[in-house]
């Protein structure tokens, strides 16, 4: 699965600046869809606007397919300003290894 299918119906969506999608260690389902996504100024990190991106997501992707946690954050850049990816995996790897979340994250099955 492409991430960057997931990125653009993340980005379509109004209150998404940019998003960077990995793959997230489950202990179920392997690795899942985690989005790491800047809102754009003006919207604040909050329980409400991840239901209401989760929901976007459900309607405009496949099951299968679907983004299982979000998590409001700056995303690490290059100096040529690419999202520097490898250093999203390694903080999400060291946090399942751990047990921790992010101070912004949402996982999908909180909503359902």
């Amino acid at each position: 699965m492409s991430p960057f299918e997931l990125e653009s119906v993340l980005i379509e969506h109004p209150s998404v600046a940019e998003a960077a999608v990995i793959p997230s260690p489950d202990p179920l389902r392997h690795a899942v869809p985690k989005a790491f996504v800047t809102l754009v100024p003006g919207v604040t990190p909050s329980r409400e606007v991840a239901a209401d991106i989760f929901s976007s997501c459900k309607n405009a992707l496949a099951p299968y397919k679907r983004i299982r946690r979000i998590e409001f954050t700056e995303l690490p850049k290059t100096i040529s300003g690419k999202i520097r990816r490898v250093q999203l995996r390694a903080l999400e790897q060291n946090r399942r290894a751990t047990g921790e979340r992010g101070a912004h994250e949402f996982l999908e099955d909180e909503f359902a």
